[in-house]
């Protein structure tokens, strides 16, 4: 059963295309955030943006209307629009006008804004406000919340009811309370009688039935998915730490439904927080991204740098090659007696051999107690190692990888 708090949450994977309003409502909306811009620049920018496609999910709550917008960098901005929700008393006589008048009444069942409520419900001077993560910190809006702008545009075309959703009540309840509002009056209307609503009879409400047999389960996708964006809330984390946690649980749900294991069974503290971490890049970290590792890094008693080695290591190649960079330990000779002949005879050079680490200079090789091979390299008389490339069981193609990472 659907209740009407579920009813105050919508998320929409697709929005129509186009990135112009097509309804008086929707160009009302635009206009509301026009109006209050002071860049033409900026807006073309985001009906650029929003045309191509870069906004992704759009959740919608009350008082606020949130999507990952997709620009420069690698990771989306995550950019929000607000707009006060009505109090219990405005809705109230809201909605009695609405009941009250069959014209209004109908339009809105026609999915469409009574020109009745256009100065109730569209957004007045200023009070449509943008917010994003990006560092665009000039008069708002920026490209980012302009191209949200647009998009949500073509989803009020759609369906008015995200902006009585906006205005902080679900289409459900809505419809259900105008129901209830509209019998009161054609009552009132026709004293004497009461309203006719269908009834079923027990019998045929109890009765049992077969139901068919459940469809073959669907293929599984080929990558998990970006996570709608989460409304901020004072009483909830952070929103960008729940983002980071559903992309992680989406990720860990994908192996498990491919491969029957989870990927995290078994991992200590700072294992898990070693393969949080690898899951952003090392270099051009995002101001999020230096949140995370910040976090993990105290959370574990460990420095960022520490965090930033393990998690290259763990790219590297995952729980093998983190035991690589932290334990070291005495491998037989075997295979330093052929690992070094053959790095002489590819013209890598002499390998000074120390437990299980063959080393030249600025170049190291460690091997796995997998029997593979760990690229390693530091700056000229520095011992400040760093796992690259691949592992090999061949320890000449591991320096190959290491070139080529």
């Amino acid at each position: 059963m659907i209740t009407a708090r579920d009813d105050r949450r919508r998320t929409f994977e697709t929005v129509p295309a186009g990135a112009e309003a097509v309804s008086w409502w929707g160009r009302a909306w635009v206009a509301a955030l026009e109006e209050a811009s002071g860049d033409p620049g900026r807006l073309a920018r985001g009906r650029t943006y929003a045309d191509s496609g870069h906004v992704d999910a759009v959740t919608v709550t009350p008082g606020r209307i949130v999507a990952y917008v997709r620009g420069s960098r690698p990771r989306p901005y995550r950019t929000e629009l607000t707009l006060p929700a009505f109090a219990d008393p405005e809705w109230s006589e809201l909605l009695e006008e609405v009941a009250a008048d069959p014209a209004s009444l109908g339009a809105l069942l026609e999915r469409e804004v009574p020109q009745s409520l256009a100065g109730s419900v569209l957004p007045g001077p200023r009070e449509l406000v943008p917010h994003c993560s990006c560092p665009d910190f000039g008069r708002p809006p920026c490209k980012h919340a302009a191209a949200l702008c647009y998009r949500a545009a073509r989803l009020l075309d759609e369906d008015p009811f995200v902006l009585l959703l906006l205005r902080g009540r679900g289409e459900r309840e809505l419809l259900e309370d105008l129901t209830r509002r509209n019998a009161a009056h054609a009552a009132r209307e026709q004293p004497g009688t009461a309203p006719d609503f269908p009834a079923v009879a027990a019998r045929e409400a109890l009765v049992r039935t077969v139901l068919p047999p459940l469809p073959a389960p669907l293929a599984p996708p080929a990558a998990a998915g970006l996570p709608p964006a989460y409304p901020a809330d004072p009483a909830a984390p952070d929103p960008l730490a729940l983002d980071q946690l559903a992309s992680d649980a989406a990720a860990r749900a994908l192996v498990l439904l491919t491969t029957g294991e989870d990927p995290i069974a078994g991992l200590s503290l700072w294992q898990d927080a070693v393969r949080l971490a690898s899951a952003e890049p090392t270099a051009g970290l995002t101001g999020a991204a230096r949140t995370l590792y910040r976090d993990l890094a105290r959370a574990t008693g460990r420095t960022t740098t520490d965090l930033a080695r393990a998690a290259a290591a763990w790219r590297q190649g995952g729980r093998p090659a983190l035991a690589v960079l932290e334990e070291p330990w005495d491998p037989p000779a075997g295979p330093f007696d052929r690992a070094r002949p053959a790095l002489l005879a590819a013209s890598q050079g002499a390998f000074r051999p120390e437990r299980n680490r063959l080393t030249a200079r600025t170049r190291q090789l460690r091997l796995g107690r997998d029997a593979l091979w760990y690229a390693y390299e530091s700056r000229p008389d520095d011992d400040d190692w760093w796992p690259t490339g691949r592992p090999s069981p061949d320890p000449v193609a591991a320096l190959a990888r290491r070139a080529d990472s």
